[in-house]
């Protein structure tokens, strides 16, 4: 079984920053894949961003230039520096790893963006 602790999400004024983190455990032989999705009210759960074990990245066009992903793969750990916020990134936001050919979520942290 994997397990995935996320942390990071709260309330924040639009132009703010956040930092998400997750750490995953547990069966993680074969962890390929870590990333961010996350699913705005009323709406469907949309890629943010992943990044692979050899660091390679991928962002949705509406995060590109304010989204940095990183990871630390010694720890298992991925993260997503958030600048920038507009009231649209509002949403609950899961972390999100491939071990293998499986995928695992996070239970999610919400996020919300207003003044």
């Amino acid at each position: 079984q994997v397990q995935l602790v996320e942390s990071g999400g709260g309330l924040v004024q639009p132009g703010g920053s956040l930092r998400l983190s997750c750490a995953a455990s547990g069966s993680i032989f074969g962890l390929n894949v870590m990333g961010w999705y996350r699913q705005p009210p009323g709406a469907q759960r949309e890629l943010v961003a992943t990044i692979t074990s050899s660091g390679m990245t991928n962002y949705a066009d509406s995060v590109k230039g304010r989204f940095t992903i990183s990871r630390d793969n010694a720890k298992n750990t991925v993260h997503l520096q958030m600048n920038s916020l507009k009231p649209e990134d509002t949403a609950v936001y899961y972390c999100y790893v491939r071990v293998l050919r499986n995928s695992n979520w996070g239970q999610g942290t919400q996020v919300t963006v207003s003044s």
